[in-house]
């Protein structure tokens, strides 16, 4: 255990003896409360993307537009005044944003089916950024992810697991986010199919997020192969894309906050999400 998870396992020890000590001693009404008391004095590393017209996004998707239709002074362009309002339409997987299982599979869930529960989760970073640096079409392996395990212990159930390849540095550049060759093809990091089986079959991960527009790799969408994405929300789960930040999270010990609203029957939106740190 490094240290910086034995720091957040011994905060997260030393919350739970204070409340139970104090709950038994009829001194705390709001247990809660305290908890969020500890969280307050940690780090919170906000994992999202502005977005706006002209960001990076996947080429088939038209371009993000927005109109003002209330300003604070009277205006003859616009529908009244007196405060500011504005008209967004962009399709749902815009900037930083979590695709549903319906996003891919019919029936499957949407946006608004997506619990709280599965909103606050053990943050998981796999840090690949120096193989990613080498290699632009790196894809992660189980080998990768045991080496995790080895180095912090399993990958806890219910986890959100980010692989960071810095990726994001090259945001809000479309050309170097996408990295084409000469015959026009992207080389972007991606995940691979037995490390995603290992993460949803056999340790049971909620969700999973990568800094770049796609799950697969780069050389994959080339070929139109969305197949690891398509894996990904068959098993009635959820991913975040186009994170960023990643740098500033620590492998193991910190808590991941995805957060969306909630349009019904959605196929994806932007999210914010954020990492609270030891």
């Amino acid at each position: 255990m490094d240290e910086k998870t034995l720091k957040l396992w011994a905060i997260t020890v030393t919350t739970t003896l204070l409340l139970k000590v104090s709950l038994a001693a009829g001194q705390e009404q709001h247990p809660l409360w305290e908890i969020e008391k500890i969280l307050s004095g940690q780090k919170f590393i906000d994992l999202t993307h502005d977005f706006s017209p002209g960001i990076p996004h996947w080429p088939g998707f038209p371009e993000e537009t927005r109109k003002t239709i209330y300003w604070y002074d009277k205006r003859p362009d616009i529908m009244g005044s007196g405060f500011y309002a504005e008209v967004f339409t962009h399709v749902g997987q815009w900037g930083t944003h979590v695709d549903p299982p319906a996003h891919f599979i019919k029936g499957g869930r949407t946006v608004d089916q997506i619990d709280p529960t599965e909103m606050v989760l053990p943050f998981v970073v796999i840090d690949v950024h120096e193989e990613c640096a080498q290699n632009f079409d790196y894809v992660l392996t189980i080998e990768r992810l045991k080496k995790w395990e080895n180095d912090h212990g399993k990958i806890p159930p219910h986890a959100f697991v980010a692989m960071r390849t810095d990726w994001s540095k090259r945001w809000p550049d479309a050309e170097k986010m996408a990295n084409k060759d000469r015959q026009g093809v992207a080389h972007y990091p991606g995940w691979s199919l037995p490390a995603l089986k290992f993460l949803y079959e056999q340790r049971d991960v909620t969700a999973s997020g990568h800094e770049t527009t796609d799950t697969d790799p780069g050389v994959a969408t080339s070929k139109d192969d969305y197949s690891l994405e398509n894996y990904i929300l068959s098993t009635n789960h959820y991913q975040i894309e186009l994170l960023t930040n990643l740098d500033r999270v620590p492998e193991a010990g910190a808590i991941a906050i995805t957060a969306f609203p909630k349009p019904k029957g959605g196929s994806g939106f932007p999210a914010r999400v954020f990492a609270i740190v030891p």
